[in-house]
């Protein structure tokens, strides 16, 4: 975690995701209290779905395969800039997304309110180093398989949402 990062701040929600405080991020891990994020899942046209393995550096869940890309919704952000945004800094991707689904925060998801999103391009993907160590497209099956043979090299967050997702959409396998 760098000193920008330290300084970041969140709003804190309760159990119905209203605001009720404005603290810093390493408070808001400290203590476990709930705040927001998002979670993208890009798709090419031929279905793939790209994940990313977590920077070694990062402070929760380091060197883990995950979402396209994610991210803490910062103190008065709302969910979809802050989706939009995570595409473009963490993927370079300048793309509108579909809101999927909001998940209530929990262990699962490190004490978040997440909402998950959808983005379909095939533009050139630019992964930031400092938060990505790597990528991989993979077709829904494949990543069902890895993640029954090694569910923990894999977030939690990634596990519940991915699980979600393919119990409720259907993703284009190419012909």
């Amino acid at each position: 975690m760098n000193g920008t990062e330290s300084e970041e701040f969140f709003d804190v929600v309760d159990q119905d995701d209203l605001v009720i405080d404005k603290l810093v991020r390493s408070e808001v891990h400290r203590k476990k209290l709930r705040h927001r994020a998002v979670h993208v899942f890009l798709f090419r046209q031929d279905g793939c779905l790209l994940i990313h393995k977590r920077s070694d550096t990062k402070e929760e869940f380091p060197s883990v395969w995950t979402s396209s890309c994610s991210g803490h919704v910062s103190a008065g952000e709302d969910y979809d800039a802050t989706a939009v945004r995570e595409l473009s800094e963490e993927l370079g991707i300048e793309s509108a997304v579909d809101r999927l689904q909001k998940f209530a925060a929990c262990d699962d998801t490190s004490h978040e309110f997440t909402m998950l999103y959808r983005c379909c391009s095939d533009a050139a993907v630019t992964p930031d180093p400092g938060e990505i160590a790597d990528i991989q497209w993979m077709k829904r099956d494949a990543i069902q398989a890895w993640m029954m043979r090694s569910p923990d090299e894999f977030s939690p967050a990634f596990r519940l949402l991915f699980g979600w997702f393919i119990e409720n959409f259907r993703i284009p396998e190419s012909h």
